[in-house]
């Protein structure tokens, strides 16, 4: 039996951008990006704990790094070193297909153990010489920075890679910890350096850009998408608001 003609195929219509991927101005790393180059480009860095309570960590991780978070840091504070491996193997697949940077909180030796890209300390934690005799040298390493001569040790300081400053405003992720303000970011921003450097501590999009009047080009939040209604939203206004007000710095030099 003879089969009927086949009817020609309707013409497709591109599908329209998602509405995070819109809201989204996130530049997408090459492959080859090394951790120092997407360190210099990086404006969003998220601090979360690992959502027991909401049970929601690899789909949350994959809203938010698809809308501008270019840094993750789990910091989930008592947590057995066990856990927390586990926690960060979830995190490590969610910024590897993101293109995202993995950073541990305050352990050198899980740093080491799930080959994160950058190991954040803490004034009392290990000193960086230590530090970079268990990781080498690829492994980025930051500095947290309460007050003017913690900032400008860690602008100079070898070893480290970026620092930050704050808090800005006081945040219960820190009970009892004082705020030294935007007076600490006018204090950084004054520096003559280029070391990579983000604002902390209480920064949302209702004052982000009174951090950016101080002179903050990346900051650090944790309560702004955490406890966000919608993370990838609020991930893409403020990626996309960073973006905006400084443009010039899209595409950033590498990190000497």
């Amino acid at each position: 039996m003879e089969s009927a003609p086949s009817m020609p195929s309707a013409p497709t219509t591109p599908s329209a951008p998602s509405t995070t991927a819109a809201l989204s101005a996130r530049p997408v790393p090459s492959p080859r990006t090394s951790p120092r180059d997407r360190l210099a480009a990086a404006r969003l860095y998220l601090c979360t704990d690992a959502r027991k309570r909401q049970g929601d960590l690899p789909d949350f991780l994959d809203a938010v790094l698809s809308s501008g978070v270019d840094v993750v840091q789990l910091r989930d504070k008592g947590m057995e070193a066990g856990e927390e491996l586990d926690h960060l193997a979830v995190l490590a697949d969610a910024c590897r297909r993101h293109g995202a940077l993995l950073a541990v909180n305050d352990r050198a030796d899980v740093a080491h153990a799930v080959r994160s890209d950058v190991l954040h300390l803490g004034q009392g934690d290990l000193p960086v010489p230590a530090a970079r005799a268990i990781l080498g040298d690829e492994v980025l390493i930051g500095r947290s920075c309460h007050a003017e001569s913690e900032v400008a040790a860690a602008a100079a300081e070898p070893g480290v890679d970026y620092f930050c400053t704050g808090p800005c405003w006081p945040t219960p992720t820190k009970p009892g910890r004082y705020a030294p303000g935007l007076g600490l970011v006018r204090y950084a921003a004054s520096l003559a350096q280029d070391r990579p450097w983000f604002a902390i501590g209480g920064i949302d999009e209702t004052n982000l850009d009174q951090v950016m009047d101080a002179g903050a080009r990346r900051i650090v939040v944790v309560r702004a998408l955490t406890e966000a209604t919608d993370p990838a939203a609020a991930a893409a206004a403020l990626a996309r608001r960073i973006r905006e007000r400084d443009p010039a710095r899209e595409t950033a030099a590498p990190v000497a």
